[in-house]
């Protein structure tokens, strides 16, 4: 009886504590530890910690050349879900305050369109790196193909910098074919066919037109021949590399991703009217010209202040209809400036 009578004590006593009657349990003075999840947790988590620190360690001290791009993954992985967290802050708001893209604030427009860019180039390598050792697999794509498969997340800072001249230089390779399509246009009006061609010559001999300039062929831009949905084929394959988008396309995907590129630009632009040129940072500014089609690596920023205050001159003149004429802009803006 003895023995039953101090086995359901060390029974009673590895159960939870309970409350009875507003009273805790007779049992509470048991010398048997409760360990809560949180404590359990806690304590896997700083042993996971431990690990990860003597493995880097590791890595930095006998492979350092591998440890940079394990270094670099681990750190763009962040980036990723820290940009998802802001996206889904974004969303929500959108939601909650029944607000449109075109309505958000400049940031906020562009991270998720920047978003939107990146995560149909980055789902893919997510995937890839989930099973074990997966990651290996993941590094050796970094390292032989960094700037095909990876987005600027996954990139070093010096890989950056290097990236950013080579997209800005395939680009910029696509500057002449594009006047000389222009160049070749049949117009029914001679006088604006002048001013085109003039227009191209212009450029072509290296001198930046003026905004009025531009403006002055709007009206060939709004509708046939060289509105976003009246543009030949030709001429939205010209024209699709100026924005890093593929041109081998149906043309009816082609110009529904020129107008789509052409309409957030337009609202982005809006956007940063409203927020003002002088209020972004030196990266954001420089990411801006960038994305317009300005090599502002090689620039001081008061001459990209100076460059974008001429495009949002440009920009915030046109209507909704009038975006091809913003995306030909690429080249009469940026292909001299200060060059």
């Amino acid at each position: 009886m003895a023995l039953l009578s101090s086995s359901l004590t060390r029974f009673c006593c590895l159960r939870t504590n309970r409350i009875h009657n507003g009273l805790y349990s007779p049992y509470l003075p048991c010398q048997y530890r409760l360990y809560s999840t949180s404590q359990v947790r806690r304590g896997l988590g700083r042993y996971v910690q431990i690990v990860n620190s003597k493995y880097e360690s590791f890595l930095k001290t006998r492979f350092p050349r591998f440890f940079q791009l394990y270094h670099t993954f681990v750190e763009g992985i962040k980036l990723l879900f820290r940009d998802c967290k802001e996206v889904k802050r974004i969303k929500v708001n959108m939601h909650s305050d029944k607000l449109q893209f075109k309505d958000l604030p400049y940031r906020d427009m562009e991270r998720l369109r920047q978003f939107r860019r990146d995560v149909g180039k980055a789902v893919p390598l997510l995937v890839i790196s989930i099973p074990p050792f997966a990651n290996y697999l993941v590094f050796l794509l970094m390292y032989f193909f960094p700037r095909q498969l990876l987005i600027p997340h996954f990139w070093t800072p010096r890989q950056q910098l290097e990236f950013r001249g080579v997209s800005h230089s395939m680009r910029f390779q696509q500057y002449q074919p594009v006047l000389s399509g222009l160049q070749n246009l049949k117009v029914s009006e001679g006088v604006l066919q002048k001013r085109l061609q003039n227009l191209c010559v212009k450029v072509q001999n290296g001198v930046t037109p003026q905004v009025s300039e531009i403006l002055a062929v709007r009206n060939l831009f709004s509708g046939p021949p060289l509105g976003v949905k009246r543009m030949s084929n030709e001429q939205m394959r010209l024209v699709s590399p100026l924005l890093f988008l593929t041109p081998r396309l149906p043309s009816f995907l082609m110009s529904r991703r020129l107008q789509r590129s052409g309409s957030e630009l337009l609202h982005l632009d809006r956007a940063l009217s409203r927020l003002g040129v002088q209020n972004l940072s030196e990266a954001e500014l420089r990411q801006a010209c960038f994305m317009r089609g300005l090599y502002s690596s090689s620039l001081t920023v008061p001459q990209c202040r100076e460059w974008m205050s001429r495009w949002l001159h440009l920009s915030n003149s046109l209507k909704d209809s009038e975006v091809s004429l913003l995306l030909h802009s690429i080249v009469f803006l940026s292909a001299n400036y200060r060059h």
